[in-house]
């Protein structure tokens, strides 16, 4: 066993990074042995798949942070049910760019804290901030064994659209520097409001832009998925109408992954 790293990010915030990372891990999970990492520091996976909202006194140096700077991320994994761990965070993972330059860090950072438990997962699911600073460039340099994968999140909007080519730029800069591995999983649509006259022309526009990247699969927000923060995973009456779009994105994205190691 060796982990797959899958990367979930956009420069704008609001595309369902947060949501379908952890609802990614959950589905994983069922078969899988998933590690979810959270690199945000507003720490909404966090919040998500451990129901904890007061991330700062909760999880006091027991973050990724700790993680990146001691090189090593097992001594803040927390376990989340059978199958699923997370490696939280916190609104202290602000610091990060001023410790990676004040320790000289290299943009393998996360790589080097990962290294421990890379053969204890089949994945490693990560979120990312809506930015292109240190969060999110070092789990884009994380290389793995099995490969590492992004997914970029598109919520239907003009400015998810130009965030687009962006995050690609960050993609390609990461290829050529540290990770020539990196792969683009696909583009994910991940609709916040699905009645939007817009989003057939906006995803025209990504198909024409970026043929074929694209998953098939189109995510389509519901009342049920947003409860999920609320109501949570288990014993919950509407979770599978709250996943129903996305437990065919998760084959889709098991497919993808299986034809590039292929």
């Amino acid at each position: 066993m060796t982990a797959k790293i899958v990367t979930f990010g956009i420069s704008k915030g609001g595309c369902s990074k947060s949501t379908s990372s952890g609802i990614t891990a959950h589905i994983l999970s069922k078969t899988d042995k998933v590690l979810a990492i959270d690199l945000d520091g507003q720490g909404n996976l966090t919040s998500f798949l451990t129901g904890e909202y007061d991330i700062c006194n909760a999880f006091q140096n027991k973050t990724i942070l700790e993680g990146i700077i001691e090189g090593d991320v097992r001594p803040y994994i927390i376990n989340i049910k059978h199958n699923l761990s997370l490696v939280p965070s916190n609104d202290f993972l602000a610091t990060l760019s001023r410790h990676f330059y004040q320790k000289k860090m290299d943009y393998q950072a996360l790589e080097k804290a990962l290294e421990p438990v890379m053969e204890d997962y089949d994945w490693i699911i990560i979120d990312t901030p809506p930015a292109l600073g240190e969060q999110t460039v070092l789990p884009l340099c994380a290389k793995s064994p099995a490969g590492s994968y992004a997914v970029i999140m598109f919520d239907g909007s003009m400015f998810a659209y130009f965030a687009i080519q962006k995050f690609l730029d960050i993609i390609e800069a990461s290829q050529e520097r540290h990770n020539p591995e990196l792969e683009v999983a696909g583009i994910l649509f991940s609709l916040i409001d699905s009645r939007a006259k817009e989003n057939e022309p906006m995803k025209e526009s990504v198909d024409e832009e970026y043929p074929n990247m694209a998953f098939k699969s189109i995510i389509k927000r519901r009342a049920s998925t947003r409860r999920l923060a609320l109501e949570g995973f288990e014993n919950n009456s509407e979770l599978d109408n709250a996943l129903e779009f996305y437990v065919p994105f998760v084959e889709e994205l098991k497919l993808r992954v299986q034809k590039q190691q292929n």
